[in-house]
């Protein structure tokens, strides 16, 4: 593997680790560990630690996915392995 390829391979596998900070920190954080210090506010009327165990991470995910695909495209167009 050339250089470019390896300078690729390591800012994939670090946006790919950014991710999955976010994806631990909103599921296991705010819907576990967190939880009943968020549940002194509230969402809808429902207590902030259980909305994010129960719908509030589905949405992080949700939004999760297209900023991945978005940042992952940049990284493609910036190291010229982009598809046209």
């Amino acid at each position: 593997m050339d250089k470019s390829g390896k300078a690729y391979w390591k800012a994939t596998c670090t946006l790919i680790i950014q991710v999955l900070a976010v994806w631990f920190f909103v599921s296991f954080g705010c819907g576990i560990l967190f939880a009943d210090a968020l549940n002194s506010f509230s969402v809808g009327g429902y207590p902030l630690g259980f909305w994010f165990a129960q719908q509030g991470a589905m949405y992080c995910f949700v939004i999760m996915i297209f900023v991945y695909a978005h940042l992952m495209g940049k990284l493609d167009e910036k190291f010229d392995v982009h598809e046209e």
